[in-house]
């Protein structure tokens, strides 16, 4: 293997490496959900995509032979985070909408609130009174 090979492998590990940590600090260190999405969604979706590709290029390198796994992998993260995400700060705006949660103070402000003109992308909260029917929904 040659130098730039490996250096190459060791770039992508390390700059792999950093996004997942930073991504998984984040995750635990973000004070609202909204703000916790970002971390596992963004920067560890990177770092494991970085550490996937310099396993593909060690392996070739080493063995002579491309692994299309890693690549299936990385494809397979790199649709299903962004997606998972979508879904959870959906359900979450609705539950802050619904009043089903509380959410504590977030760095980023305060949640979009129902009929203002940054309410977007998520259901109507139900009317307030008896709980809602399955035919309401």
């Amino acid at each position: 293997m040659s130098m730039a090979v490996e250096a190459l492998i060791a770039l992508l590990i390390l700059l792999g490496a950093a996004f997942v940590l930073i991504g998984s600090w984040g995750l635990v260190r973000l004070p609202s959900t909204m703000e916790r999405l970002h971390g596992p969604t963004k920067a560890t979706t990177l770092g494991l995509g970085a550490l996937l590709i310099g396993s593909m290029i060690f392996f070739q390198a080493r063995l002579g032979v491309w692994t299309a796994h890693e690549l299936l992998i990385c494809v397979f993260l790199f649709i299903t985070a962004p997606i998972s995400a979508n879904m959870i700060a959906k359900v979450h705006l609705h539950r802050l909408r619904t009043g089903a949660i509380v959410e504590p103070n977030s760095i980023a402000g305060d949640p979009p609130h129902p009929g203002g003109e940054d309410d977007w992308a998520t259901f109507e909260a139900p009317p307030p009174g008896p709980a809602a029917t399955a035919a309401d929904r």
